[in-house]
């Protein structure tokens, strides 16, 4: 009998696994055919040093999870791509990307800011979408939800961040009048949006009434880290 029970059990993890129903466990978790969420591995985490991850950040690259995930690619073709995310939301990251990705949704690339030193800028320009990367927020004054990996932007490029007469990348300007239609370009409702949504995500899109701007390319997921993750800085720069 309990040969029988372990044969059981294994059949139905595999099954799962194959299925796409594989277990998140500690922010890991691997659905095959390139959606997974893991821990860093040490080549990653040497390449992140000095770039996304200054010697000043604070959040444990414990906390942090390697995702990779399938995108289809402004040609059409499927891609790989890969995030560095929190791993409190890794698991619904992939979830994410898989439904986005079985949606045919135009993602033209994804790899970690790091391929730019970490320069928002030069990301935005080559119109990468990336998460995590330890900064504050354009405005400054306030830790930003990619400094914990609880942000995401896609498509920077068709999906600029609009503050009056501040367009970022500059590269976007283009695509700040929104009644056109153009490939990569995020609206409110439309299959990324929802996604997100749904897993109590907010879009920066519709942000105009509420903070007097809006961040067509970003999503984030709130959450009280932030605050004491602000705290945790206030401490050490009263210390140094």
């Amino acid at each position: 009998m309990k040969i029988k029970r372990v044969l059981f059990i294994v059949f139905c993890l595999l099954f799962c696994q194959l299925n796409g129903f594989a277990q998140c466990i500690d922010g890991k978790i691997n659905l095959g055919n390139g959606f997974s969420a893991e821990v860093i591995p040490p080549q990653t985490a040497a390449f992140m040093q000095g770039k996304s991850y200054p010697k000043d950040a604070l959040i444990p690259l414990e906390d942090l999870r390697y995702v990779q995930v399938r995108h289809i690619g402004f040609d059409g073709e499927g891609r790989q791509g890969e995030l560095v995310v929190h791993k409190s939301v890794s698991c619904e990251v992939v979830d994410i990307f898989k439904e986005l990705y079985e949606a045919q949704y135009p993602i033209e690339k994804m790899r970690l800011v790091d391929y730019y030193d970490a320069n928002d800028q030069k990301s935005m320009a080559d119109n990468n979408s990336s998460s995590f990367c330890w900064r504050m927020i354009t405005s400054g004054g306030l830790l930003s939800y990619h400094a914990l990996g609880l942000a995401i932007d896609i498509n920077p490029l068709q999906n600029p961040y609009v503050r009056g007469s501040v367009i970022e990348p500059i590269e976007g300007k283009e695509f700040v009048n929104r009644e056109q239609k153009v490939r990569g370009m995020i609206f409110e409702n439309d299959a990324a949006v929802r996604a997100f949504k749904k897993r109590g995500w907010k879009w920066g899109g519709n942000w105009k009434k509420t903070k007097g701007y809006y961040d067509l390319q970003h999503f984030e997921k709130p959450s009280p880290l932030r605050d004491e993750y602000m705290q945790k800085m206030k401490k050490q720069s009263a210390n140094s």
